[in-house]
């Protein structure tokens, strides 16, 4: 099969033949029709991801069709459209029993902790508890924007963040993932702030919803602009794009009382941000993570999008080539792209 491969940390991947994938017992060999291209596939070619074991295949935001089986898969056959959770839990361990399976401490990553989807096939293991199928009005280009990025999002508004309608959301960061929380905060009735450095970005982020967008270039403290735009606060931040400034901004931007959700990774020197400890105290904030979405949890949001309340096709910027996906992966860190790209062309 065809597939994007590195055997070095940083070195600029190639296009070659790779061994076709195999199911194991419990898992399926998914053909690939479509998959995202997210700046966590940047973090882990960087060697920022310590799962990945060189020489690696990336890519963890897919959609696609089930073209072979283990012999112990018991929900899923071949010719089934199928998508899956890019964190992915065993189905034995007691989070994944509580229904926490996005932080199972035996979870598997396509593209980080085995070969991922950046190729014609995808081996996805404990096909039984993470496949998600779905419905036939929702196109593979569409559901593979879903995996990482829209996902997240909606479980950090939502479920981490309990977004209430009237509130009012800011979110630092208007990539793939920031996008996708001002459309879902939007749709949810939530009165939405998007801060970015790019005037493309934030005219797109009105387009879909924002009522309200800061330029953090041309403005002195984006946190007193969001207290001042609010009335006093953020009831809840989300930093969508993980940097020291924007999850420092997306604290101290917050009401008494309010919610900072952390989507955007902070690896490598980003490890250890300065956050302002004292204001967290003595203004009872509450601080999260989020970390991709359960299985379980897609049954809503794709209901959502398939009544249209939810528009995750209106967030694709480019369908790109294999051969396309290479030079826009090694540039993801300087990239301006307006939405997210998508490899649909093997």
């Amino acid at each position: 099969m065809r597939a994007m491969y590195f055997d070095t940390f940083g070195k600029t991947p190639d296009i070659r033949d790779v061994p076709d994938a195999e199911p194991s017992d419990g898992g399926v060999v998914v053909k690939v029709e479509a998959t995202g291209l997210c700046r966590s596939d940047w973090h882990g070619w960087m060697g920022h991801d310590a799962d990945i074991r060189l020489p690696h295949v990336p890519g963890h935001e897919l959609a696609g069709t089930v073209v072979a089986t283990g012999r112990g898969v018991m929900r899923y056959k071949t010719g089934d459209r199928v998508t899956v959770p890019f964190v992915s839990g065993c189905g034995r361990c007691s989070e994944c029993h509580s229904g926490n399976q996005q932080v199972c401490p035996n979870q598997f990553q396509p593209g980080f902790t085995h070969w991922g989807s950046f190729a014609e096939y995808v081996a996805i293991d404990f096909a039984d508890e993470n496949l998600v199928l779905l419905p036939d009005e929702i196109d593979a280009a569409t559901a593979a924007s879903l995996g990482c990025r829209f996902a997240t999002a909606f479980r950090a508004i939502v479920d981490q963040g309990r977004v209430r309608g009237g509130e009012w959301v800011a979110v630092h960061g208007a990539g793939g993932v920031g996008l996708s929380a001002v459309m879902i905060a939007s749709a949810m009735g939530a009165n939405v702030i998007a801060i970015d450095i790019a005037d493309t970005k934030l005219s797109f982020a009105r387009e879909i919803g924002a009522v309200h967008t800061i330029n953090a270039t041309q403005t002195g403290d984006v946190a007193e602009a969001v207290r001042e735009i609010t009335g006093g606060g953020a009831h809840l931040s989300i930093d969508a794009l993980g940097s020291p400034v924007t999850c420092f901004n997306s604290i101290r931007n917050l009401r008494r009382r309010g919610r900072h959700v952390q989507v955007g990774l902070m690896l490598g020197d980003h490890a250890a941000p300065q956050i302002p400890m004292a204001q967290v105290i003595g203004h009872e904030l509450e601080i999260y993570g989020s970390h991709g979405m359960q299985a379980w949890r897609y049954e809503a949001m794709l209901a959502l999008v398939a009544s249209g309340k939810l528009s995750p096709q209106k967030l694709i910027g480019r369908h790109l080539s294999l051969e396309e996906a290479v030079p826009a992966l090694t540039t993801m860190d300087t990239a301006t792209d307006l939405g997210i790209s998508v490899i649909t062309t093997f």
